[in-house]
């Protein structure tokens, strides 16, 4: 690690916006998933 390298902590605002985007991410696969099968049924 360089000295001018930014420290590794990341800040609270970052670290919600990549747990909002995890859960959007969960949110969209399993609204695929539930997609292909209601289309799939009939």
């Amino acid at each position: 690690m360089l000295w001018s390298d930014p420290p590794d902590d990341s800040p609270d605002d970052l670290r919600e916006a990549q747990r909002m985007l995890r859960r959007a991410g969960v949110v969209l696969a399993v609204g695929m998933v539930v997609l292909f099968v209601v289309l799939g049924l009939p």
